[in-house]
């Protein structure tokens, strides 16, 4: 059987519609083109595929499933040719991203702010949160986390380097506690520790140990949702906290923190920015992505990675 994609596309503005007068005028043609169109694709497929009476239009069932399996690849090519048809537009327009409060290196400040020079007519609408949130249905264009609770029908790109959690304090602390030699001597330390939510349990630190992970359950003096917090606590010798490296490499650059439990701490893939795989990106998200691409060039190199399937 050769299909007919135009007369696919009228099946589905009747579905949509349940109605082949509104179909039409969608189109721009006649009540019965649309019907004709229709009729060529039942012949065609052999089977009914839409019920008509003088009041209503439904579906049979095979034109029910027809229309579930096919509606949403209808939906991407509609997508993929508005974004042909404004490629060269200026991109515009609210830009909504969920981003994890630990992606330092896009939080930072630079990268955001020359977008927003280089696409003064976008509008960026930052929410920064590190609740697990269906960034579709909550109506984010994309977000910003580790790639490893990245969903796997998502379209990813990376905009860092591996990355590595480690335990910290103050050196004050670290005279008068001493340090941990293993993980699991974290229970006679005081913590303080880190939690999304009110709701939620705090987080459990993660360790590698001859090539396998596990998780310790501490027990933190102290728990919030801001890093901080945190890091402030941690600075003033109330206890070890735990938390991305690069958060705290300004401190422990200058002396203030001192890493710990170094040994069992492995590096693990970075933070992605991603996008739902079954959506072509606007404009104005792409223009933020090739941002980002030009961002990790290298003189004499070409891009360190590119858009892939979340890992």
């Amino acid at each position: 059987m050769r299909l007919d994609l135009n007369a696919l596309a009228v099946f589905a503005l009747v579905a949509e519609e349940r109605n082949f007068r509104a179909a039409a005028d969608r189109l721009g043609v006649t009540r019965s083109a649309v019907s004709m169109s229709i009729r060529r694709l039942e012949d065609a497929m052999g089977v009914a595929l839409v019920l008509r009476t003088t009041r209503s239009v439904g579906l049979t069932e095979a034109g029910e499933r027809l229309y579930a399996n096919a509606a949403p690849a209808i939906a991407d090519m509609r997508s993929a040719v508005d974004v042909a048809r404004h490629l060269a537009e200026r991109p515009s327009g609210r830009l909504r991203l969920a981003v994890s409060s630990i992606a330092d290196g896009f939080l930072s400040g630079p990268l955001l702010a020359g977008f927003a020079e280089a696409c003064p007519d976008v509008q960026l609408d930052v929410t920064v949160t590190d609740e697990e949130i269906d960034i579709v249905t909550e109506g984010f264009d994309a977000a910003v986390r580790l790639g490893e609770v990245i969903e796997q029908d998502m379209i990813a790109l990376p905009i860092s380097g591996d990355q590595r959690q480690i335990a910290v304090c103050s050196p004050a602390y670290l005279a008068r506690r001493g340090a941990p030699a293993h993980p699991r001597d974290l229970a006679a330390h005081r913590c303080v520790g880190w939690r999304p939510t009110p709701r939620a349990a705090p987080y459990r630190w993660e360790f590698t140990e001859a090539g396998r992970d596990f998780g310790v359950d501490v027990e933190p003096e102290v728990t919030t949702n801001d890093m901080g917090l945190m890091i402030r606590m941690a600075l003033a010798g109330a206890g070890i906290t735990f938390g991305m490296e690069e958060t705290f490499r300004p401190h422990l650059r200058r002396g203030e923190l001192v890493p710990l439990l170094e040994d069992f701490c492995a590096g693990f893939p970075g933070f992605f920015i991603y996008y739902p795989g079954r959506r072509t990106a606007a404009p104005k998200l792409r223009a933020l992505l090739d941002h980002i691409r030009h961002g990790r060039r290298r003189p004499g190199r070409g891009l360190e990675a590119d858009e892939q399937a979340a890992p």
